[in-house]
């Protein structure tokens, strides 16, 4: 590491100068030309009359309310009418997604009439490398046995798993230290940590089978214990050669300094580091937008990671697929901190080695445009929410919705995909953010993006979506494998 360290300190300001003189130059040529926005599309994609709207009630548990103080996850579960839960998929309730429906409509699984949730049987998404890991907090000691009975239901295949605890065990890390030891405190008892964990480990296994599932437990849900895990989590991908990491949690930006509401002890741009500058060799890192309408989260707002916003899947009464929106609770916008230095820092924000979003922001007088989230998208709405196992506050099935549903599906999408990109430049030497440069260069393709990903061009968050990129969908949905 200090070899690579060495190199780029001692070559950043020879790039940093020749790059600064190259975007000065198009910020130049681009003077009079506005940050590209979202076009309203004419007519919506399916007559609205079509739609069925699932009748029931959402529910925010405590771990994912948007005004508590500190880290929040992002899930919330849907309870059909007339019921007080799901006890099973095949009797109780037709209208959650599957691994079959899920895999059909994203196209990285077999494709069958209306990619129905009642009809797709045992189909799967297959493939996967190295491995995935799921960074949360507290401890589901359910978890491996809920992946079990999970997987061998849907029949998918059993997962390589394993629990790791990022306790005071691994010493010092990059420097941050865990704030316990042994296992963590228990999940169930610590607001539902439990089903996040549970929602990371099936549905990031549903779209990679073949990956390696890691589950990292961190100490509590304070910011310090949470990036500490993350380091664990980039130790132990490196030992499979690479892969992705999730974090479905997060914290408004306001947070992210004050002692008090997160227990940070850095800056925004300081915890920055610890998404690429320690474990990069073919290693991506995403995280989830939010569940609170246009609220900007970190690390979401990080330059460094994959930002996941949040769709509604939209099916007729049939339980056909029609389309996809934007979830009116999805997060994105621009942060209130990560921008383009002046001059480009690597230290500060975004730079040419962040640069996947200039030509949406850039140009002057836009020369130094902020952070816009998210990337890309994935079914979040509760209403067309996911089948998620988990045993460990005595229940069973709930169905799960929220941007922690986007992330880690969207990890095993990409990971599935098999492309190994990771946050240096071919043969190391530079960081470079490159799962997101190649969604960005996707969405530039004119020709082949249609093919690729999913425009979604209806709905609000706050951000309207429509043609192009918005703050609700980012580029869009995937569809395939083929430029992830």
């Amino acid at each position: 590491m200090q070899s690579k360290n060495s190199r780029f300190f001692s070559g950043v300001f020879t790039l940093g100068a020749a790059l600064v003189v190259s975007f000065s130059t198009f910020s130049a040529a681009q003077e009079y030309k506005s940050p590209e926005q979202p076009v309203a599309q004419a007519a919506p994609v399916a007559d609205s009359s079509e739609i069925y709207t699932p009748q029931g009630t959402v529910i925010t548990p405590p771990i994912s309310d948007s005004n508590r103080k500190g880290v929040h996850t992002n899930f919330k579960i849907f309870v059909p009418s007339g019921q007080k839960t799901v006890s099973s998929p095949a009797t109780d309730y037709y209208f959650a997604e599957t691994p079959a429906s899920m895999g059909c409509v994203y196209k990285v699984g077999p494709a069958y009439a209306g990619c129905n949730p009642t009809t797709g049987g045992t189909q799967h998404p297959t493939g996967g490398w190295g491995a995935i890991a799921l960074v949360d907090a507290y401890d589901d000691p359910h978890a491996a046995s809920d992946l079990a009975f999970f997987s061998s239901y849907w029949g998918l295949p059993a997962a390589n798993f394993f629990v790791v605890y990022a306790n005071s065990s691994w010493g010092t890390l990059n420097g941050l230290n865990a704030s316990c030891s042994g296992t963590p405190p228990p999940a169930n008892s610590n607001f539902q940590w439990d089903i996040e964990e549970s929602l990371d480990i099936e549905w990031s296994h549903v779209m990679a089978p073949s990956a390696e599932i890691i589950l990292v437990e961190a100490c509590t849900q304070s910011i310090n214990d949470l990036i500490f895990a993350e380091e664990v989590a980039g130790i132990e991908v490196s030992a499979y050669g690479g892969g992705d990491i999730s974090n479905s949690w997060g914290y408004t930006e306001p947070c992210v300094a004050s002692a008090n509401c997160s227990g940070a002890t850095l800056t925004e741009q300081q915890y920055d580091n610890y998404f690429f500058r320690y474990y990069y060799d073919h290693t991506s890192y995403f995280a989830a937008a939010g569940d609170s309408g246009a609220e900007v989260l970190y690390p979401s707002a990080s330059p460094w990671v994959v930002s996941a916003g949040g769709t509604t899947v939209n099916r007729k009464n049939t339980g056909a697929f029609i389309s996809e929106s934007c979830w009116s609770d999805s997060g994105g916008g621009y942060s209130a901190v990560e921008g383009w230095a002046n001059p480009p820092s690597i230290s500060n924000g975004l730079g040419p080695w962040a640069n996947f979003q200039y030509i949406l922001n850039g140009g002057a007088p836009f020369a130094y445009p902020f952070r816009s989230t998210p990337d890309i998208a994935f079914n979040a709405d509760p209403r067309s929410g996911v089948y998620v196992y988990d045993t460990d506050e005595g229940g069973a099935w709930y169905v799960v919705g929220g941007t922690s549903v986007a992330s880690p599906a969207l990890a095993g999408i990409v990971n599935s995909s098999n492309l190994r990109l990771g946050q240096t430049l071919p043969g190391g030497g530079w960081y470079k953010t490159r799962e997101n440069d190649l969604l960005y260069s996707e969405y530039e393709d004119h020709l082949n993006y249609p093919t690729y990903f999913y425009d979604v061009t209806t709905g609000s968050n706050g951000h309207a979506a429509g043609v192009n990129y918005d703050q609700c969908t980012g580029i869009g949905t995937p569809r395939g494998h083929i430029g992830k």
